[in-house]
């Protein structure tokens, strides 16, 4: 089954240097994950600050500038992988540098007929 870990956390709770490690980290992850068969994407995401957001009302389009939603912790990145249930995810979860400085969401991967093949 597929889940959708997405990585949420304070767009500054990290300087630098921890960002960079964050990454060096969240790589090995997405390595070993690839060797066991259970990578499909991951990436991390660019500030909030360049987020465009979409809506549509009355069948008219609406584009704003930003996030749709004023949290404390912003969307920062994701990581898409194969695992056998919830407990495997939630364990890949919890491997997620990320999961230290602010939280994993674990979605379940709906799977629709006719949609292209990743």
């Amino acid at each position: 089954m597929k889940y959708l870990l997405l990585i949420y956390l304070e767009e500054h709770a990290l300087n630098e240097a921890e960002r960079e490690h964050c990454y060096q980290e969240s790589a090995e992850l997405a390595h070993e994950l690839q060797r066991n068969g259970q990578f499909l994407a991951t990436s991390p995401l660019q500030p909030v600050s360049t987020a465009t957001s979409v809506r549509v009302r009355d069948g008219k389009r609406l584009v704003t500038d930003g996030p749709f939603a004023e949290t404390r912790e912003q969307l920062g990145g994701y990581f898409l992988v194969d695992a056998k249930n919830l407990d495997e995810a939630i364990g890949i979860a919890g491997r997620i540098p990320g999961a230290r400085v602010g939280t994993v969401e674990i979605r379940p991967v709906m799977e629709i007929p006719g949609l292209p093949e990743q």
